[in-house]
């Protein structure tokens, strides 16, 4: 699926006063992505600004795609508000294709992302891959339609910093900003993790027939009969010579074992008289 093709995700607006602590985000992943915004920033004061924008709920409903975050942000006057996004690049096909194979390599990984984490080991995983997920400085590019050329403005700083908070809760909107949305993202990494385990099986234990097709084959054919038994009757006396146990007769016992021996061959041989 192209990131074209990708759903985009609304998330309803955060209220006023949420907030008041040393660090903005909850976890490293939501600060990893505030430093890279903050290092690229000209002007401290539109970060400043854009903190008590984000605290006060001047934000309006973020919306996520592929390659871009939005949100309407306003200066205290919500029926004027300003245009503002904040483009990520979305990572190619070949990018995609490797993180997945690496992450589905990895149980513990997609475990992790199910459960809402991000470790740090799975961002180490994407980049032995040469995948960034995570954004470096300079990767995140503000847009907004107000007057103001800073880089970024107050508007595209604040809808940063809710943007964290988001990332707080669910590391797949991070993916999905780099351009694949979760469901799909599930389905590929378990699609990837099945073929992992089928390969690791074996072609023996991988072979099959789906169970609809083997229930309407109905019950197989029963094996033919073994071929016949040949030879003399096997002599078990020798056998069990100087192994008397305690009120047993070993010459009786080899009897009655040659006799079951006996009638087991003629049986075998198709014979089930018994004279």
């Amino acid at each position: 699926m192209s990131g074209e093709d990708q759903p985009a995700r609304s998330f309803p607006a955060f209220g006023p006063g949420r907030r008041v602590g040393r660090r903005f985000a909850d976890t490293w992943w939501g600060n990893a992505w505030i430093e890279s915004m903050e290092h690229a920033a000209l002007d401290p004061a539109q970060l400043a600004r854009g903190r008590r924008y984000a605290f006060a709920g001047q934000v309006g409903p973020i919306t996520v795609s592929p390659g871009r975050i939005g949100a309407a942000v306003h200066d205290g006057d919500p029926e004027h508000p300003y245009d503002t996004v904040v483009r990520l690049r979305t990572l190619t096909g070949a990018q995609w294709d490797r993180l997945l194979d690496a992450v589905a390599a990895r149980a513990g990984h997609i475990a992790a992302l199910l459960d809402r984490d991000m470790p740090h080991d799975l961002v180490d995983t994407a980049d032995t891959v040469g995948v960034r997920l995570l954004p470096g400085p300079g990767d995140l590019d503000p847009e907004c339609d107000c007057p103001s050329w800073d880089h970024p403005c107050r508007h595209a700083a604040a809808l940063s910093y809710q943007a964290a908070w988001l990332l707080d809760r669910d590391p797949f909107v991070l993916l999905l900003a780099r351009g694949r949305a979760e469901p799909d993202l599930i389905a590929e990494l378990r699609a990837r993790n099945a073929r992992r385990t089928v390969t690791a099986a074996g072609p023996d234990e991988a072979t099959g027939v789906p169970a609809a097709q083997a229930y309407a084959a109905g019950p197989a054919a029963l094996p033919g009969p073994p071929a016949a038994v040949t030879g003399p009757p096997l002599d078990l006396a020798p056998l069990l010579a100087g192994h008397d146990a305690p009120g047993v007769d070993a010459t009786a016992l080899a009897t009655l074992a040659a006799d079951a021996a006996r009638r087991a061959r003629r049986l075998l041989a198709g014979d089930p008289a018994d004279p």
